[in-house]
């Protein structure tokens, strides 16, 4: 494995030399991309985290490695998805044969190579170059909406169950989903969506691993050396007509059910990733985080490890956080699953990518779709208190849809 320096600042999505096996994290113009699969493993049930990291660590062990830059996500790395819940919980490891990345003014490419060939890229792919050939993106020309597992209608009367349930006591907040389906006429092209998902969400993460493509705001993790950083997202309002969004943004600051549903989701995170950090700083005030379709509330926690935990492992402790899950986060989860009555699969898990020293970035895997030929499941979810209202939740969820059906329609 080789990992050298390359001179170029072209877009790094462009740079995706065909839809099929398309992998990226990408955010504000750096990040990691990928493409050809030199490994993989897809670990199941309630032990996933453990056997990906398991797995991970191995398949690193036997690497001859020579990584000329020294910067994360340089040298080896694997992409990961990992399922929301331990059942059927099918998950995804995978390692790219070729990642483009970059960092600031440093672009590096890092080739899984037999011991004599020679390192093929000296800048990015771009059509019709020595380097490969780039295949031209895919728009789809028409795309149809059909009910998924969870209608709206279903979507609805879930939400009206959970508020009960709360108000007799039984938990504090459950955070409920529901999906669409999409079909279009010919195979969906995954940079198709990605480029358009960067270009409208530059400050979100934008992902593609193994069929699940989307935009997420939310990091769940960032592990880099001994620092362990979080942006915690809950509570969320809306763009309206006619309303500057200064006041909605001040309404949602001002709001005690959405500031009630943050708390639970800091204090989740933090009273889970405490135990593996020497310190831990959590802000006592959450701001307001502002993006084209909606606006959450959102906190930054950062610490110290106190340990050699790796980011799948501190990953396997604070997932589910209350932001997907809910509080008390067994009954939320137990509540999930009668309630909606439906495989989430990979939404809502982590996402991203991990190195060799345990480093890498996990996103909540939201604003985002389950991508396969002609078709594609879209999720949205929401964060379900006492006082939450099932229509206002129906239509929260619908903004949140809107990221990966603009994507779609371009």
């Amino acid at each position: 494995m080789l990992t050298r320096r390359v001179i170029d600042d072209g877009d790094l999505l462009a740079a995706l030399p065909v839809p099929d096996d398309a992998l990226a994290w990408v955010r504000q113009g750096e990040g990691l991309i990928g493409w050809g699969v030199a490994a993989r493993v897809e670990p199941t049930g309630p032990g996933r985290f453990a056997e990906a990291d398991r797995w991970w660590r191995e398949f690193t062990a036997g690497l001859a490695v020579s990584d000329e830059v020294g910067l994360p996500g340089t040298g080896p790395v694997a992409f990961v998805s990992l399922a929301f819940a331990d059942r059927p919980g099918r998950s995804v490891v995978v390692v790219p044969r070729t990642v483009i990345g970059r960092q600031g003014d440093t672009t590096w490419v890092t080739e899984i190579t037999h011991r004599d060939d020679r390192a093929r890229f000296t800048s990015l792919p771009q059509p019709g170059t020595e380097t490969g050939t780039v295949l031209p993106v895919r728009r789809p020309s028409v795309v149809r909406y059909a009910e998924g597992q969870l209608p709206v209608t279903g979507y609805r009367e879930a939400v009206r169950k959970a508020v009960a349930r709360m108000r007799a006591g039984e938990l504090d907040k459950v955070v409920l989903a529901h999906d669409l389906v999409a079909a279009t006429e010919e195979p969906i092209d995954a940079r198709f969506l990605l480029r358009n998902l960067a270009l409208r969400y530059p400050s979100c993460w934008t992902f593609a691993v193994d069929g699940l493509i989307g935009a997420t705001p939310e990091l769940l993790l960032r592990r880099s050396g001994p620092v362990v950083s979080s942006r915690v997202l809950a509570g969320t309002s809306w763009p309206r007509a006619g309303v500057d969004t200064d006041q909605v943004a001040a309404g949602l600051l001002a709001s005690p059910k959405d500031r009630h549903e943050h708390t639970y989701a800091v204090q989740s995170l933090a009273d889970s990733l405490r135990p593996f950090c020497s310190d831990l700083s959590v802000p006592e005030e959450p701001y307001v985080l502002r993006l084209p379709n909606v606006l959450h509330l959102a906190s930054d926690v950062t610490g110290h490890v106190a340990g050699d935990a790796s980011l799948l492992q501190l990953a396997e402790a604070v997932h589910p956080t209350a932001a997907v899950g809910g509080t008390p986060t067994p009954d939320a989860v137990r509540l999930i699953s009668e309630l909606e009555g439906m495989d989430r699969g990979r939404y809502a898990g982590p996402v991203g990518w991990v190195d060799a020293n345990g480093d890498g970035e996990l996103g909540i895997a939201l604003r985002c779709a389950e991508v396969a030929g002609t078709s594609a499941r879209l999720f949205a979810g929401c964060g379900i208190v006492a006082d939450s209202d099932p229509d206002t939740e129906v239509h929260e969820a619908a903004a949140k849809l809107l990221p990966i059906r603009d994507a779609l329609e371009g």
